[in-house]
This record gives C-alpha cells, sequence and structure tokens, in this order.
C-alpha cells in the first residue's frame, strides 16, 4: 500500500522520521544542557519560556496555512528550521554557549508552530478513508523507530560530541528542506482573503465556541496533566539520572545516567512498537474507559518509580511498566476525544487540543526546580498526584450528560 499514497505522504513520513532521528539525538537532552551551564532554576525558566513560543507559533501556524497555502507555510518552517540549527552550530562551535543555543531554540519551536500544523493538513487534504489508516500506522512506527535510533545514538554522543550532533542538525534540515521543496505539491491555495484571515480578530473568533465547552476543557486539562507525567522524562528526570545515577558496567557496557536515560527510552519505545497492534487488538470491542484510566495509573506509577530510584533493574521494570499504561490509554483516549468533537467543529477543536502537548511541556519544565527543591522522592508524590488529577478530570468530561450536550451542538 506505500506505493499507492501521495507522494506528499510518503515525503512527510520520510522527512519527520529523518528529522526524529537526529533531533531525538539532542533535544531531549536540552535540560540537562541547560542545568549544567545556567542552573536549575534558570533551566526551568528557559525551557517554559521556549514552550510558550511554540504555544503561540502553534495556534498561529493553523491559520497561516489555511490563509497562505500549506506548502508555503511548511517551507517557510524549514527556512526558518535550517536557520535556527545554523544558527545553533555557529554559536557553540568554541564551546558551549547557553544563550545563544537558547534563542536558537526559541526560533526551532516557531519554526515547528509552522511547520507541524501545515504538514498534518496537507496529509488529511491528499488521504482518503481507506487510505489514512495505513497511513497513520505508518507514521506511528516511523515516529517510534526515529526515536529509539536517536535517543540510543544521543545518550552514546551527547557528552563528548555536542558539536557533531548539531552539525548532524544542519545536514539533515538541509536534506529535508529540499526533499518539500522538490517533492511536495500544494494542495490548498492561499486564501482570496488572506491578509484579513490572519488578524487577531478572525483566530479568536474560530476559538471562541471551544472555550465555552466545558466538558471538552475537562478532557484536554486532564490531557495536559497526564501528559506532563512523561515530558519529566526529559526534565527532571534527566537531571535525577545524570547527576545521580552510579556508573557502572553492565554486560560489557558503561552506562552512566545519561546513557542509562536512552536505554530506558530505548525500552518503552520497544514495547510500544512490539505490542501496539496486540493490544489494539485486545482493546477492540471493549468499553475504553476502564482501560484508560488503568493505563493512566500504570503510567503515573511506572515514572513515579523514574524519579527517585537509580537501581537500574527497577528503573527498567519501571519503563516496562509506564510502557503497557500507555499502551492502555493512548488508543481509549484517542477514541473518547473523537466523541467529544461536534462533527461541525473539528478544526478548532483539534487545534486546541493540540496544544495539550505544548502545555504539558510547560508544566514539566516545572520539574527542573521543583526537583531540585523537593528532591526525588517528592517528585515521585507529585507524578502520581498529577496522575490521579489527570484520570478525575478525564473522568468528569466523560460524565453522563455529555453525549446530551454534544447532540445539541
Amino acid at each position: 500500500m506505500w506505493r499507492t499514497l501521495h507522494p506528499n505522504v510518503k515525503t512527510r513520513i520520510t522527512t519527520s522520521f529523518l528529522s526524529r532521528v537526529v533531533g531525538s539525538m539532542v533535544f531531549p537532552f536540552m535540560a540537562i544542557y541547560f542545568t549544567a551551564h545556567l542552573g536549575a532554576a534558570l533551566a526551568g525558566t528557559l525551557l517554559l519560556a521556549a514552550g510558550v513560543a511554540q504555544f503561540l507559533a502553534g495556534l498561529y501556524g493553523g491559520a497561516l496555512t489555511d490563509a497562505l497555502g500549506r506548502r508555503r507555510t511548511l517551507l517557510t518552517g524549514e527556512g526558518l528550521k535550517l536557520l535556527a540549527f545554523t544558527l545553533m552550530l555557529l554559536g557553540n562551535l568554541h564551546g558551549p554557549n547557553p544563550w545563544v543555543t537558547f534563542a536558537t531554540l526559541l526560533l526551532v519551536n516557531v519554526s515547528g508552530g509552522l511547520i507541524n500544523p501545515a504538514a498534518e493538513a496537507m496529509l488529511v487534504d491528499v488521504s482518503t478513508p481507506e487510505t489514512r489508516t495505513f497511513m497513520y500506522a505508518v507514521n506511528y512506527w516511523a515516529v517510534n523507530l526515529s526515536i529509539l535510533i536517536g535517543t540510543l545514538a544521543g545518550g552514546w554522543l551527547y557528552r563528548d560530541h555536542f558539536t557533531l550532533l548539531l552539525a548532524l542538525l544542519v545536514g539533515m534540515s538541509v536534506i529535508t528542506a529540499a526533499l518539500c521543496f522538490a517533492l511536495m505539491t500544494e494542495t490548498r491555495a492561499a486564501s482570496p482573503t488572506a491578509r484579513a484571515d490572519l488578524g487577531l480578530k478572525p483566530l479568536l473568533r474560530s476559538y471562541a465556541q471551544v472555550v465555552t465547552d466545558r466538558p471538552f476543557l475537562l478532557f484536554v486539562l486532564g490531557g495536559i496533566l497526564i501528559l506532563s507525567i512523561e515530558f519529566t522524562r526529559t526534565t527532571h528526570i534527566a537531571v535525577h539520572l545524570a547527576q545521580h545515577f552510579p556508573r557502572a558496567d553492565w554486560l560489557g557496557v558503561t552506562l552512566d545516567g545519561v546513557r542509562a536515560a536512552s536505554v530506558l527510552t530505548a525500552v518503552n519505545t520497544l514495547m510500544i512498537v512490539a505490542l501496539t497492534a496486540p493490544v489494539a487488538r485486545w482493546l477492540t470491542g471493549r468499553d475504553p474507559r476502564r482501560p484508560m484510566h488503568a493505563g493512566f495509573a500504570l503510567f503515573a506509577l511506572g515514572f513515579a518509580a523514574l524519579a527517585f530510584s537509580t537501581h537500574l533493574p527497577t528503573l527498567i521494570a519501571a519503563s516496562v511498566i509506564l510502557s503497557v499504561g500507555e499502551l492502555l490509554y493512548v488508543p481509549t483516549r484517542q477514541a473518547l476525544l473523537a466523541d467529544l468533537i461536534p462533527e461541525g467543529r473539528r478544526g478548532a477543536y483539534l487545534a486546541t487540543h493540540g496544544q495539550v502537548f505544548t502545555i504539558s511541556k510547560w508544566v514539566a519544565a516545572l520539574g527542573l526546580p521543583a526537583g531540585a527543591a523537593i528532591g526525588g522522592a517528592g517528585m515521585a508524590a507529585a507524578l502520581l498526584l498529577l496522575g490521579l488529577l489527570g484520570s478525575l478530570f478525564t473522568a468528569l468530561a466523560l460524565r453522563p450528560g455529555a453525549g446530551e450536550r454534544m447532540a445539541r451542538a
């Protein structure tokens, strides 16, 4: 079926895979980089600011892709990304330069706010209900495989070869931008009223109905709390392992905290890649709510163990537990999300829900100063609390009466 997919789809999956392979070698370790050079409190503040930039760019990027066209917006984002990586490399050629790195990280996040909505809209434009399932399945596998390769390589190269990784980012960005320019075609022409559509008032009107939908907002809030747990992997947990994991030899390989973090990510990714299909078959036909809430609990429990333990077998067991939780909650939550969205307003609702990832990164960034203040055990308790609250808000969003609200909508 790969051959039957539209060239834009094949190009997007390919470029996304290539970008994520190299990006996963660098960006999961940014919390370690900023903490080492600027301290935990300032590092958390900077990562929070970078998340704000991505949030605002993501909202406006959705408006740009409808007004200016998918390809034009995507290529603009690719150009900004190449510029940002080039400046990041130049700024670190003669030693670490955290302020240049932060400025360019802001630009990277802005470019992502342009690329992602344009690419996602383009995929929907050129796919059909018959090809969409296969398209997203291939993309899901590609994302997980790229993260697996990137985090393993990054764990071994980050500490001693950071400049090399930045050079790889620049080179891969040149390749992906060239592929997008040469192979992607426009799927939506610029709007005749593009200038008017880019104003603040049209943007606010498109989201006004969403923010008055209380069940949907509770569901979004629950998602933010749950996903915030996962993003502590690259904030508190990464720093915790880098600072406290005892260097040890395992199976002839010397592991420090950074490399141990990469191994744990690899365990998680391998389980997701290997078990997604059988777990999805098991979930078919079942009420999604119970496995979803069970998944939330296992997910929070596994990450809580990662937040304070430095014992490798315990850390691996925790990664297995949180992976099972992820396998249970991700597909069930996605199915319940579709039921909450009014058919005639999917664009604004999905754009709003897409910000769950950005806001979750803001919350997770607070894990750096919080972890320094309350320690690993305190962070473990905080992650369990986030899991409990996330499950509670999601349950409130799905309580009886939501179906009647949807019918009225």
